[in-house]
């Protein structure tokens, strides 16, 4: 079960990095506009840190996606 929700953690910090990236955010751009520490939303990111719906909400509304956008990939037992 831990490896699933690591796995998680993992594809959801991926969706993230990709959507700010693809929007050219800096962390310290997402520390503005969610306000998020960006050393905190760097691990975010990374797969390290487990959110709260809330802190969903705020990545979303900082990066003008819906949360879905961002919780939208496949989890492939094989990628342990």
């Amino acid at each position: 079960m831990k490896d699933i929700f690591n796995q998680f953690l993992k594809e959801f910090g991926k969706n993230v990095k990709k959507e700010r990236e693809s929007k050219n955010l800096t962390l310290q751009d997402m520390d503005f506009h969610t306000g998020i520490d960006f050393s905190d939303f760097n691990k975010i990111e990374q797969g390290k840190t487990n959110i709260t719906f809330r802190t969903l909400l705020k990545i979303a509304k900082g990066l003008k996606v819906h949360p879905k956008k961002l919780l939208d990939f496949d989890m492939d037992s094989d990628k342990n």
